[in-house]
């Protein structure tokens, strides 16, 4: 029996241009996301000192490209991969990802909770401008590890879904006086703004501010718009926000900023 090390995770990326997130339990290692080629995701899994071959499932949350453009790479190099997504998602694929084998495509329904030996996966639907894009919730021994991005606004029944988990990946994409005065078309403003857009930093902090609960530990800022938004400044206006509602920031729980191209260490989810 193998020693129980608990749930491992690190966002391997996290931007407008690109997402993965690696999770590990002692009996799976899984994906969400593969928006990098193959080999951009190989060299970031082997900077955590992981393997690319040892995954054997990938979650992916919506057909951008920012989110799948490296799946027909992987399920093609990988035979035992398994595909877990919705049945619009899996339909909606872009054909730039060439054919996909069907045996290693599994539909994995909006709401649904798929139990994999030590680790179970809920998925939870999200408002965004896609087919029917979903993200997901990890458990493992009591301790859960929550990802949000890509949504205009968190419903109350995602806050229920994800309320009080150890860490969470939250989006916070625009600042949006930057987005306003920056060099996006209005169309494009407009929908990045709307109910099935992204959240802007503020939108970001009330979400986190929902589900923060006793047990949480960690959370990151994701999903930042390099051309709408800084680390810095998602960070700042994040903590300033929850910090004048009395939550502990740097005390009870640390916020994390999260990288277009560099791998966030790996931690262990209620550590």
């Amino acid at each position: 029996m193998s020693e129980d090390f608990g749930m491992r995770v690190s966002v391997l990326a996290s931007s407008s241009s690109g997402n993965a997130t690696y999770i590990e339990t002692p009996e799976h290692k899984v994906l969400v996301d593969a928006g990098f080629s193959g080999q951009r995701l190989a060299a970031m899994m082997a900077s955590i000192g992981r393997n690319l071959s040892d995954v054997d499932s990938l979650f992916i949350t919506h057909e951008h490209s920012d989110h799948c453009r490296g799946l027909g790479v992987l399920a093609r190099r990988y035979p035992k991969l398994a595909v877990y997504a919705n049945a619009p998602t899996l339909a909606a694929l872009p054909a730039s990802l060439g054919k996909l084998p069907a045996d290693q495509l599994h539909v994995f329904d909006r709401g649904a909770t798929l139990s994999l030996g030590d680790l179970d996966v809920e998925s939870f639907g999200v408002s965004h401008d896609s087919a029917a894009a979903q993200f997901y919730q990890f458990h493992h021994d009591d301790h859960a590890f929550a990802i949000v991005t890509d949504t205009g606004y968190v419903s109350d029944t995602v806050a229920g879904t994800i309320r009080d988990a150890d860490a969470y990946v939250m989006e916070c994409n625009h600042d949006i006086d930057m987005l306003r005065q920056g060099p996006y078309p209005w169309p494009l403003q407009q929908r990045i703004l709307s109910d099935t857009g992204h959240l802007s930093n503020e939108d970001g902090a009330d979400a986190i501010m929902d589900v923060i609960g006793l047990r949480t530990k960690r959370v990151y800022l994701g999903h930042l718009s390099p051309h709408n938004n800084f680390k810095s400044l998602a960070h700042a206006t994040v903590a300033d926000l929850l910090m004048q509602q009395g939550l502990g920031v740097g005390h009870d729980f640390e916020l994390y900023d999260t990288d277009p191209e560099v791998p966030d260490p790996l931690f262990t989810v209620g550590a």
